[in-house]
């Protein structure tokens, strides 16, 4: 990803903004944008999501295949996310092989899922020291206008929700629902002006500093921190952000799950 020079007037924007409570698309600073779930939209993938946040629009694609377990896991299946963002989504990315900040997004996705164990790997064992399904998720950036994280996590977990395991197309069996049992929501924070902000489109990334990402599952347990680039926050600023954490993945998770109920 190319490295942009961040005007200093940006910055004293943002920060003159933050001053009187405001940003610069007129939210407050734990708003997030407008969002649309959309699942079942890739017809060639065993489960799939599209997510518009803001103007950010990323897609998630669930496919399998059968692995030989690991020697000392025989009972084992797996799971494999990587993120692909292409120059189509922005001016700011360049074509040629994985970036370090995508590889970084898939990465921090993958954790917030793993840790939580919302995947049994164990279930997804057919034969055991044999046979195992190895779950691949996929995901593909279609607009960066900020906050790729969140719009990738939410895309990935209601992907996984909605995915068919293809067990009569490779003779295994019939197709069944693959078991996730719990729904892992990641909330980022990004330092902007001075303080944290929920949901951080492009520019407030690019005019910002450090920044945060926390998956929380289904009773409010954390499954993964991430802190990205340079820069400290305080005790106070922490509570702060967790406390709005738990609000956002509440309401995150269950547009989830009512869209899962209604499919």
């Amino acid at each position: 990803m190319a490295i942009p020079i961040i005007p200093s007037l940006l910055r004293n924007n943002l920060a003159e903004l933050a001053a009187d409570n405001k940003r610069l698309d007129g939210r407050s600073q734990f708003s997030g944008r407008d969002i649309e779930i959309e699942i079942d939209c890739l017809h060639n993938a065993e489960g799939s999501c599209r997510v518009r946040m803001g103007d950010t629009i990323v897609l998630a694609g669930v496919k399998f295949q059968i692995m030989t377990p690991y020697p000392d896991r025989p009972t084992q299946g797996g799971l494999m996310t990587s993120a692909e963002i292409r120059p189509v989504c922005g001016p700011n990315w360049e074509p040629g092989p994985p970036s370090e900040e995508s590889i970084e997004m898939g990465r921090v996705v993958d954790r917030g899922i793993r840790e939580s164990g919302c995947i049994d790997t164990n279930e997804l064992c057919i034969l055991p020291g044999e046979k195992a399904w190895q779950v691949i998720l996929d995901l593909f950036a279609v607009s960066d206008d900020g906050n790729m994280f969140d719009a990738f996590a939410l895309a990935a977990i209601a992907a996984l929700r909605t995915a068919i395991v293809p067990a009569e197309k490779f003779d295994v069996g019939e197709d069944y629902k693959l078991p996730v049992n719990g729904t892992p929501i990641m909330a980022s924070y990004n330092k902007v002006g001075g303080r944290f902000v929920y949901d951080a489109n492009k520019r407030e990334e690019l005019g910002g500093d450090e920044r945060i990402h926390i998956t929380l599952g289904d009773e409010g347990h954390v499954h993964s921190l991430q802190k990205g680039l340079r820069g400290v926050f305080t005790a106070e600023e922490f509570t702060e952000i967790m406390d709005n954490a738990q609000i956002r993945c509440q309401e995150l998770r269950q547009m989830v799950h009512e869209l899962e109920g209604s499919k």
